[in-house]
């Protein structure tokens, strides 16, 4: 493997990107004297005297231990990543793709903090990988989202702290300069939930509580075939990047799936639920708009846009959720059975993947629906 410098700010080896280190190589000088000429006047937060939590993340649909509402003041809440670099198989067709991820998961872990916490991110980067990689925190106010700030080599790492000003769900993602849509869908992003200090609230000031929450991600992925139309494979991310990168600007994914492979979210890694049980669903789109619908449910309480200072919609049978952004829909389960939560793009639902499952447990309700005739022959 080829070692870079960090002030050349370059990733890949070989010739097939050497016209784009041309122009990443400017980028990330400019990124990083904009990072300097704002850090340079404000001093650092006192965040000494604040009590500081660490906490262990834990792999996509799930989402780690947390308070729906703060108990206390603000804290530092810790967190870290390594970013991996690995091939990942997107169905049994054969296609698979080297991916770019946040700890190993498509998408990278959900992080869940409170209004005015700061959260303080350690990001490695893997020894083993090829690339420089940062994360770009849409939920982070300055320097590119902590992007200018974290751009790390193979075998570095580096540590940031932001304050969570805003409430909501955000996507966070890598950006580095020049390649930021190529990383974004070899798989690299995933979302921060920035919760209110005193909880969610419904469109008319009352209490939204949940049970448990489930984190999808929504990915697009290119995946080159070769002129006899079968799936191409590499040795490396850098060897990909010509093919991949002519796939993307067609603008026409080869899939879109849910958390990283076509059935992630169905048959034995389907989501759980019961009758009775009321579950928050995050999704988040970094790269395309998606539009999220839960057969046979409803969203009872829809942050489409994932800002919770803006009341949720109700009753929702889909939701839109721009690129670039997370949502939040919770839902009280009343019949149990199979639930199939899908992108309403049913193209890319039934066609490229978008697609899971919710198996819920528990009575049978008559007066909410029965089959009054099963279906025979007509008279």
């Amino acid at each position: 493997m080829t070692a870079f410098s960090v002030s050349r700010r370059t990733i890949l080896a070989g010739a097939a990107i050497a016209g784009a280190l041309t122009q990443v190589r400017p980028a990330a000088a400019e990124a990083t004297d904009a990072a300097r000429a704002v850090l340079t006047p404000a001093a650092a937060p006192d965040v000494a005297s604040l009590p500081r939590v660490k906490v262990k993340l834990v792999d996509p649909p799930f989402v780690h231990g947390h308070e729906p509402v703060a108990t206390g003041g603000p804290k530092v809440v810790e967190f870290e990543m390594t970013i991996i670099e690995k091939k990942i198989k997107l169905d049994d067709s054969g296609a698979e793709i080297w991916a770019s991820t946040f700890n190993g998961t498509v998408p990278g872990p959900l992080m869940v903090v409170h209004e005015g916490d700061y959260v303080e991110l350690t990001l490695i980067n893997d020894a083993a990988n090829e690339l420089m990689h940062n994360i770009d925190f849409h939920s982070a106010t300055g320097a590119l989202g902590g992007g200018a700030l974290t751009q790390v080599n193979p075998g570095e790492r580096c540590v940031l702290r932001f304050k969570a000003t805003k409430p909501g769900v955000f996507v966070y993602h890598c950006a580095p300069p020049g390649m930021v849509a190529w990383h974004v869908v070899s798989g690299m992003n995933g979302a921060i939930m920035v919760l209110p200090r005193d909880g969610l609230k419904d469109r008319h000031g009352k209490p939204v509580t949940y049970d448990k929450v489930y984190y999808i991600g929504e990915q697009d992925f290119y995946v080159p075939r070769d002129e006899a139309g079968n799936w191409k494979t590499y040795g490396s991310p850098g060897e990909s990047y010509e093919d991949v990168v002519k796939v993307m600007k067609t603008l026409t994914p080869t899939h879109v799936v849910f958390n990283g492979a076509v059935g992630a979210l169905t048959g034995d890694n389907a989501m759980k639920s019961k009758v009775g049980e009321t579950v928050a669903f995050v999704h988040s789109q970094a790269n395309r708009d998606t539009r999220p619908h839960l057969i046979g449910g409803h969203g009872d309480h829809v942050w489409a846009t994932g800002k919770f200072n803006n009341p949720p919609e109700e009753g929702l049978e889909t939701w839109f959720i721009p690129g670039g952004t997370a949502g939040l829909m919770v839902y009280t389960f009343e019949q149990p059975g199979v639930y199939a939560y899908v992108n309403h793009n049913l193209i890319e639902a039934f066609e490229l993947g978008a697609a899971a499952h919710v198996v819920v447990d528990g009575e049978w309700n008559d007066d909410l629906m029965m089959q009054v005739l099963a279906p025979g022959g007509v008279a």
